[in-house]
């Protein structure tokens, strides 16, 4: 049962309340006003507008080259469309790890031009005094630990996180860190489940999985690849609903056929 009314928009209580009834959080990406919009008609509770943008709208190889201005482009376009799903943003590769002023430029210029609900940043106990200082400012906060993929190159990969005992210590303090720093959830990216849920078990704040196990509070999904958009990609973790790739293939196909033989537009097609 939903703790939370369906016409009522989604806040940071919402997200909280939902922890402590113990119902599920759903999150999607989204970057743009029409996929936003169906988003958001479905129910999803949070959309994320993530830097993943690098890969899905523009195809880079990793999330680094986004910069703040694109984010906050795609920001924008999500937020005219959420009515009530909240909007949280990530803080891209560049635009946050210099000192803490920096965080809190970046993610003020994000809430206000964008007109977005909540920010994430990516990282432990080494960005606690810039969370604290972007909470301070009244700027709800999500952390990210595990795979955190603008840390690609350090990682050498995008492998599962967190399998050796001190990796797997490391994280569970940084979650503690990032709750005590005043993080209102935390997403937990492609680490063992076991692991995952006792996190979870020990915050009082939501965690959202992505390849991180059913135990987590939530899941999220780059809503591109969860609707089978893009054919390349297939994980573990990763559940396709739809197969959208090969429809839009296949009506694109027919399309074509149509204006080359002239079958589109018909007479009743035509003023």
């Amino acid at each position: 049962m939903s703790v939370h009314r369906e016409d009522k928009k989604i806040t940071v209580n919402s997200i909280l309340e939902m922890k402590v009834a113990g119902e599920k959080i759903s999150m999607l990406t989204a970057y743009d006003y029409t996929m936003a919009t169906l988003l958001d008609a479905a129910g999803v509770d949070m959309i994320l507008v993530g830097d993943s943008a690098a890969n899905v709208m523009a195809g880079y190889d990793t999330t680094l080259p986004i910069t703040l201005n694109e984010m906050i482009y795609h920001a924008t376009a999500v937020v005219r469309a959420a009515k009530r799903a909240m909007v949280v943003v990530d803080l891209p590769f560049g635009s946050y790890q210099g000192n803490p002023f920096e965080a809190l430029t970046s993610s003020i210029r994000i809430l206000k031009e964008s007109g977005a609900h909540a920010v994430k940043i990516e990282g432990g106990v080494e960005i606690r005094e810039s969370i604290e200082r972007i909470v301070n400012a009244g700027i709800p906060v999500i952390g990210h630990l595990g795979l955190t993929p603008q840390s690609v190159h350090a990682f050498g990969g995008y492998g599962l996180r967190a399998k050796s005992v001190h990796e797997a210590h490391k994280l569970t303090s940084d979650a503690q860190v990032l709750q005590d720093a005043g993080c209102f959830a935390i997403v937990l990216e492609k680490i063992p489940a076991k692991l995952a849920g006792e996190v979870t078990d020990k915050l009082r704040i939501p965690t959202i999985g992505i390849g991180a196990g059913g135990q987590c509070d939530g899941q999220v999904l780059v809503g591109q690849d969860m609707l089978g958009m893009n054919k390349g990609f297939r994980p573990k973790f990763l559940r396709q609903y739809l197969n959208l790739a090969e429809q839009i293939e296949g009506a694109v196909q027919q399309y074509v056929k149509d204006v080359k033989s002239g079958g589109f537009p018909s007479q009743e097609e035509q003023y």
